[in-house]
């Protein structure tokens, strides 16, 4: 298992249109063969900053689901509503493992 942490940099005046795509996600990327942690947008702190965190088996499992999001209905109007309305700045994925107790896989000698 791996997890998927993708950070966002959002415009800050346009919190409730990241929420909006956040709420979106929150149907296809289930619905797409990804475990979905969350979507977390700026609350303290960094007013824009938002992430997105998902579990997803391999990176072959990966390109698949990626796949089948890109020909999502909902996922297709989620990628051009982003587009159109240009409240995401930036964005960066990022993949780790968990090494920690105790969900971690225990350690094979």
């Amino acid at each position: 298992m791996i997890t998927c942490f993708i950070r966002y940099e959002i415009d800050p005046y346009q919190k409730e249109a990241f929420a909006r795509y956040a709420r979106n996600w929150g149907q296809a990327i289930p619905r797409c063969g990804a475990d979905l942690i969350g979507y977390y947008t700026p609350h303290e702190g960094s007013i824009s900053t938002a992430w997105g965190v998902y579990n997803i088996a391999s990176l072959a499992d990966y390109e698949s689901y990626r796949a089948r999001l890109a020909k999502d209905p909902l996922g297709r109007e989620n990628y051009e509503f982003a587009q159109r309305e240009k409240f995401i700045l930036r964005e960066e994925r990022q993949f780790f493992r968990l090494a920690s107790s105790p969900h971690a896989p225990k350690e094979t000698p």
